[in-house]
């Protein structure tokens, strides 16, 4: 998935009016959740996000296509949608917990409660927790361990720098 097409989703998720716009509401209701959200309301962002049609199931087919701009393309693959098709495979018998071939939320849900790991699996709809955190600490007096400060300290200026 290219970033411009997972932004879209994002975007469509925070979108709650399907306006084709983001209110402050809908803002401030998507940074929590995408910032500071519990586990069952990434649950519930992420499966919004990776159900492209928003009929309330992802297929084997928006697997697919989730998953086919997302992995890098081998030079000497001959026919890369085929191990694009056994990974969609792979992930649909891992998240299709009741097992009738329909991934709907219940089986999303349940599957990721079981293995955290699985919540972004058909691609990142999350900023990772060094991102969040410096982005939290522009409204917030947190310390950001220096390793992940995006904004450098300014230079002091004092007499001995002066001359």
């Amino acid at each position: 998935m290219t970033d411009d097409v997972m932004i879209d989703r994002i975007f469509r998720v925070f979108d709650g009016d399907f306006d084709g716009g983001v209110n402050a509401q809908e803002w401030v209701m998507g940074l929590s959740i995408f910032l500071r959200g519990t586990l069952e309301e990434k649950i519930k962002f992420a499966f919004d996000v990776y159900d492209l049609n928003s009929d309330g199931r992802i297929t084997r087919e928006e697997m697919f296509q989730l998953l086919k701009y997302s992995l890098v393309k081998q030079p000497t693959d001959e026919d890369p949608d085929e191990g694009i098709r056994e990974l969609v495979e792979m992930a649909f018998k891992r998240l299709d917990m009741d097992h009738d071939g329909r991934l709907n939320y219940t089986d999303f849900q349940q599957a990721v409660e079981d293995n955290a790991l699985l919540l972004e699996i058909l691609g990142q709809c999350f900023p990772n927790e060094e991102v969040a955190t410096a982005f939290l600490s522009t409204f917030q007096e947190i310390k950001v361990p220096e390793s992940i400060c995006y904004i450098k300290p300014a230079k002091s200026f004092t007499s001995s720098t002066i001359a």
